[in-house]
């Protein structure tokens, strides 16, 4: 089991939930912070004292309060801490439940593990951390069956860029000018039209208004 691991939680009851779960898995070494700029400074100092640590459960999003910080949540946070300890495992313990995101954190961030807050997460924290301990990566049944239906809709870069330049206002016949300004192709109109009209066939939508919906509920954009 792991010999050292960081809590960075910003919710103190929530804290203690995962630190009771850390204390039944007799984890020797356990420290926690609240804000992510305390959790990087942790990392540094491990690894001046030659002694890193191996695991880290973090949130993903933190509050804000009286304290400035310069990093503002988990993302942020891992990505700093790749840089200056790559091999250390990641989980992220959060209440997000958009599979897009959490996709995204397994893609783009290579954490090793997503359990969500809600009924039975102790339970599940225990899981995520011994199978990242045993060298796989751990996502409840439940999301992984959301995550592979979101990647069944293979959206493309193109796609992404599509919708949200529609949620942010710009109409559907001032998005061409966009796309050519910043030497997107194609950006005809009847392209734009086209794969618009193909997605929302495909998804079973019948307008712009439910396409930008449902594509924020998955966490697209």
């Amino acid at each position: 089991m792991f010999k050292k691991v960081l809590i960075a939680e910003d919710h103190e009851i929530l804290n203690l939930s995962v630190q009771r779960t850390a204390d039944d898995l007799k984890i020797p070494v356990v420290d926690y912070v609240h804000y992510c700029d305390d959790a990087v400074e942790k990392i540094k100092k491990s690894l001046r004292e030659n002694s890193p640590y191996d695991l880290l459960i973090t949130d993903l999003y933190y509050d804000t309060d009286h304290r400035e910080q310069r990093i503002k949540d988990g993302r942020e946070m891992v990505n700093e801490i790749r840089k200056i300890h790559p091999s250390l495992k990641v989980i992220f313990f959060s209440a997000e439940n958009k599979s897009g995101i959490i996709d995204s954190l397994f893609n783009d961030y290579k954490i090793n593990g997503y359990v969500r807050k809600g009924r039975n997460d102790g339970k599940e924290l225990k899981k995520a951390i011994a199978s990242v301990f045993d060298g796989e990566n751990y996502l409840a049944l439940e999301a992984r069956q959301d995550v592979k239906k979101f990647n069944s809709y293979e959206f493309s870069s193109f796609d992404v860029t599509l919708i949200s330049l529609l949620s942010q206002g710009i109409l559907q016949k001032n998005i061409p000018t966009y796309l050519a300004n910043n030497n997107i192709k194609p950006n005809s109109l009847s392209s734009i039209e086209k794969r618009l009209n193909v997605l929302k066939e495909e998804l079973g939508i019948n307008n712009n208004e439910q396409l930008i919906a449902f594509c924020k509920d998955l966490g697209i954009i």
